[in-house]
């Protein structure tokens, strides 16, 4: 074993390491975690599925993983063959919680190799006011692997030496779970895009009058009765002049949609797509999921509850840095705990969940689900699987990207043959707010017509 000094290092020659932080645990000493942020060369995370702690113990890749917690030390295990290429460190962190690491006698890290058990390195550190530290990492050099004791501490907590890593955090932990408002608070900041006026001609299509929507503030009821119009127009394009279908929301809330959700897009977003539902759903409502690493189901969007609806539920993933022991406070009957729904990409789970929501609720219509998020695919394989099994399901999968970012899987599966039927969409805009209504809703429904079609002619649909 290898007492190193802060800024040493060694070779490390062992394929799986464990990394055990520790410390004399006791009365009055801040309670300690341990993390891992996996780094490429740029020295910044690839998303916030790179940061491996706590309330996310698992890579992706299964390479790193938080081994949990006993009295005075906290473990994480690193598969460095595992690690995909571009990633050039791992730097093993620290955080405390209720003090600084000042006050946590005995701070240190030990590197062991996981098969053997052998302790390869000790590291005993020394701090003032800091909450969150950079122990030590291991890093490439050449065709192998070394470990280097850093010791940098970080007074602004783990939220900003996440930050200066390039993880998306909400350091204000009042956001966690936010105190409900007065009935009539407005929703997010929603820019809608400019609804097209339409012409009023006797061979326009016919607009469904929905319930509730004589409740919506005058300029938003504008904004919908021109939109259910556009709706009626683009599906008239290819084809389809009357229709009922079962429509589902689903809304990205990873770390990475934080400021389109701040700048109030997916509140605008929402809002366009409860146009949809108003203009083709029976009952004019939407069952609404959100999802990161984990999925939640919101409650039902009914067009008349639209400006409180977006007010309680259109909130991103979060963390969950701080107060993760306490119980949530100010969450409203039906409104998510967003701490629970975490950060990262799992698109997987949500689709799973969806198909089995609609087995367990069987309608006679057709079903689509408009699926917004801005990217950071991963599990493709994954994906892949579940929407080649819903191939033989009244379900047609619209996929909209956010921006332009890594959507893997969902952009191939126009050309991905063995399926009987094509029941997965997909495009991706820059920036959803400059686009027209009348461009949004043809692009969103261009492929849903031709799919009912389709599903019909294979006996999927009736």
């Amino acid at each position: 074993m290898t007492t190193l000094s802060k800024g040493a290092n060694m070779p490390v020659a062992a394929s799986t390491v464990r990394a055990v932080l520790g410390w004399s645990a006791g009365p009055g000493v801040p309670d300690v975690d341990a993390s891992a942020l996996l780094l490429t060369s740029g020295g910044r995370v690839r998303s916030d599925g790179d940061f491996v702690f706590y309330n996310q113990p698992r890579h992706a890749s299964a390479a790193v993983r938080h081994l949990g917690k006993s009295a005075g030390a906290d473990a994480l295990e690193v598969d460095l063959d595992a690690l995909s290429p571009d990633i050039e460190r791992v730097a093993l962190c620290a955080s405390a919680d209720g003090g600084a690491f000042g006050q946590v006698p005995g701070l240190h890290l030990r590197l062991f190799d996981s098969a053997s058990g052998a302790e390869l390195a000790r590291f005993d550190m020394e701090a003032g006011t800091e909450t969150a530290y950079v122990s030590g990492e291991l890093y490439r050099r050449g065709a192998g692997w070394k470990f280097r004791a850093v010791g940098q501490g970080y007074a602004s907590g783990l939220a900003g030496l996440a930050t200066d890593f390039g993880i998306s955090v909400d350091e204000k932990p009042s956001t966690a779970a936010p105190a409900p408002a007065p009935a009539r608070t407005a929703p997010p900041p929603a820019p809608p895009a400019p609804a097209t006026p339409l012409p009023t001609g006797s061979g326009e299509p016919s607009v469904r009058l929905t319930k509730g929507e004589e409740q919506l503030p005058v300029d938003m009821r504008k904004r919908l009765t021109l939109r259910k119009q556009q709706v009626a127009v683009s599906l008239s394009k290819h084809g389809v002049t009357k229709l009922t279908a079962r429509v589902i929301l689903v809304l990205d809330a990873s770390g990475s949609m934080s400021s389109l959700y701040s700048k109030g897009t997916v509140a605008g977003v929402t809002e366009r797509m409860a146009a949809v539902a108003a203009q083709v759903d029976d009952d004019g409502e939407m069952q609404a999921w959100t999802f990161a690493s984990h999925p939640a189901r919101l409650p039902d969007l009914a067009v008349g509850d639209l400006p409180e609806w977006m007010r309680l539920h259109v909130r991103v993933g979060q963390l969950s840095l701080f107060g993760r022991r306490k119980p949530p406070k100010g969450l409203v009957p039906g409104q998510v705990d967003m701490r629970a729904v975490g950060i990262q990409n799992e698109e997987q789970k949500v689709i799973a969940e969806v198909r089995a929501f609609v087995r367990d609720h069987p309608v006679p219509d057709p079903t689509l689900v408009l699926f917004f998020s801005d990217g950071g695919v991963y599990r493709n394989d994954e994906i892949e699987r579940e929407l080649r099994a819903a191939v033989e399901e009244p379900v047609f999968w619209q996929f909209i990207g956010l921006g332009r970012s890594q959507y893997g899987v969902l952009e191939r599966f126009d050309t991905l043959p063995g399926r009987r039927v094509d029941n997965v969409g997909f495009f991706a805009v820059d920036d959803i707010d400059k686009v027209t209504d009348p461009e949004l809703y043809d692009r969103l429904l261009s492929e849903f017509p031709s799919w009912l079609r389709a599903a019909r002619q294979a006996g999927i649909l009736r």
